[in-house]
């Protein structure tokens, strides 16, 4: 394994779901030897890590969010032993893991909550946060609004109210509690012994209380997972700490600390205004909301992502804006749920090829490491008619055949149903296909996912945006140890004049990255460029000395 302790700097990161990768026994679930087949897949395609979502026992009830035991496997996926396996067979090919860590609650149906509600003696009693009503901590917004009325609930066998920030079956464990940061850090040690590579740890921002706040982003919060921070640093190396904060840039900042509290971080607010952009043909929310990213320490790292298994989240956007995206992208109620849209990129898109492209181009390009949800690389769609967000995690789409190749159990055994529509159905969207057909949207990402590889400017460079007067054309440029790369993206499904001042650059020769073509050389006068629709182009700015005639 890569030894550089910033590895995660350079990383692609790719989110799978073990239910929904590959089954290898057709019992109709994806399963842990079933991913091991797969990871010759992943290795060609030029991820570097891997991001599984939940893996514990769990009823499932919020896809396993909801952990009834921190140290096992849900058995429908397999043993600690094929876990193990997969960490081993992962590392031999140059593939990193990271698992979740849910902090915040726990399944109502784990022991530590079953005893603590049974016993008002057990000293599990306060490994929860309990209460004689549901008046306290009015300041908490209710994040899941479309199913829970508040962030309390009665509990008929403890008599008592207990707190849960997400659904009410996932009560909050009690942080101010020594003992359960105790038993957090020693799940982390237990997982980090089987030797994953980090973590992406789960609702960050919730894990304390207080009175007169929003119970959000709390000092005493940050206290608790700097502890997370130190441990690792002082009794393991090279692992990673990712974190889900959906706040604003300057909240998420405090994440980082001075480096001493997470590595990574994901950048939620950007997540939206690519697709607001693209379909206002506007570059003006992207560079809006880079402009108010705040810097972080040398050696963290933001995570950015077009879709992953959760909605495209709305919370971070005027309301003026979420009217306009569920307008543009959300048409039918079903399509929405809590503040945001079940839909994965292909149908937000409509499917549109160079679309699809061009927001992978920003994904690449923008400061960040791009993180890639399972099956967007082949364009797979959704099913609005699943319940919660299980319309955008179906069976990975492999080949044509029965099931489209997840499974060999009869179609009704099936976790969920694979997709079968005529425009995504696996007939006619699957890897096997793609594989063959050399212009694929599979074959083109793997191929722009090599370059941005190959040029570490995309992942450690500074961002400075160019102004141009076609607010549809967005320029910047990424400069990091003497590497200088152009972005020029058409945000408008017309085609549109480019006109940049490069003066800067005089002399230097654009080379377009993916065909290795040079373009004319830069002079004292605006550069001049015609942008086909959705059009993009990324390119290296040689110096005259290195220019080639």
């Amino acid at each position: 394994m890569d030894l550089d302790p910033l590895w995660y700097k350079k990383a692609l990161i790719y989110e799978l779901h073990i239910r929904a990768f590959h089954d290898s026994n057709g019992d109709g679930h994806g399963d842990i030897p079933g991913l091991i087949e797969k990871l010759p897949y992943l290795q060609d395609l030029g991820v570097d890590c891997l991001w599984l979502l939940p893996h514990y026992p769990s009823p499932l009830r919020d896809d396993g969010y909801d952990i009834a035991d921190y140290y096992g496997i849900h058995p429908d996926y397999g043993t600690l032993a094929d876990f193990q396996r997969l960490v081993e067979e992962a590392h031999k090919r140059g593939l990193r893991i990271i698992i979740e860590l849910v902090v915040n609650h726990t399944s109502d149906q784990h022991p530590w909550f079953q005893e603590a509600r049974r016993d008002p003696q057990s000293p599990k009693r306060n490994w929860y946060v309990w209460s004689d009503t549901d008046e306290a901590y009015k300041g908490a917004r209710i994040i899941f609004t479309d199913t829970e009325r508040s962030n309390w609930t009665w509990d008929p066998v403890a008599k008592q109210y207990f707190w849960h920030r997400f659904f009410s079956h996932q009560p909050d464990l009690n942080y101010d509690n020594p003992e359960v940061q105790e038993a957090m850090l020693d799940v982390m040690r237990f997982w980090l012994n089987m030797g994953v590579d980090g973590f992406r740890c789960d609702a960050v921002p919730y894990l304390f209380e207080r009175e007169g706040t929003n119970c959000e982003n709390l000092p005493e919060t940050h206290a608790f997972l700097k502890r997370l921070r130190k441990t690792i640093d002082s009794e393991y190396q090279g692992k990673v700490l990712l974190a889900e904060a959906n706040q604003w840039p300057a909240d998420v900042r405090v994440y980082f600390g001075e480096g001493d509290e997470f590595h990574m971080g994901f950048h939620f607010p950007v997540m939206p205004r690519l697709f607001m952009a693209v379909r206002r043909e506007d570059r003006t929310p992207i560079v809006e909301i880079m402009q108010q990213t705040p810097d972080i320490p040398d050696t963290c790292q933001w995570a950015i992502f077009l879709r992953n298994h959760d909605e495209l989240t709305l919370e971070m956007v005027t309301d003026e804006d979420r009217d306009y995206m569920y307008r543009e992208y959300a048409t039918d109620p079903r399509m929405r749920i809590n503040l945001g849209i079940r839909r994965r990129l292909a149908p937000l898109m409509d499917n549109g090829r160079r679309r699809i492209e061009l927001m992978h181009s920003l994904l690449f390009t923008l400061p960040g490491t791009p993180v890639l949800y399972y099956g967007d690389e082949i364009g797979m769609g959704d099913n609005i008619y699943l319940g919660d967000r299980n319309g955008v995690r179906t069976p990975m789409q492999w080949t044509g055949d029965r099931n489209a190749g997840f499974s060999r159990a009869d179609y009704a055994r099936l976790f969920a149903p694979v997709i079968a529509d005529p425009v995504y159905g696996y007939q006619s969207i699957n890897v096997e296909a793609q594989e063959r057909q050399k212009s694929s949207l599979l074959q083109w990402v793997k191929r722009m996912i090599g370059i941005r590889q190959r040029y570490p400017v995309f992942a450690m460079g500074t961002l400075r945006f160019l102004t141009t007067e076609n607010r549809k054309v967005l320029a910047f440029v990424r400069e990091w140890e003497g590497q200088t790369v152009l972005v020029v993206c058409n945000l408008s499904r017309f085609a549109q004049p480019g006109v940049l001042d490069l003066r800067e650059f005089e002399g230097s020769i654009p080379v377009e990255l993916i065909g290795e073509t040079p373009f004319p050389r830069i002079s004292d006068l605006p550069y001049q460029l015609s942008m086909g629709p959705y059009m993009f182009l990324w390119f290296r700015l040689d110096k005259p000395l290195q220019a080639k005639e």
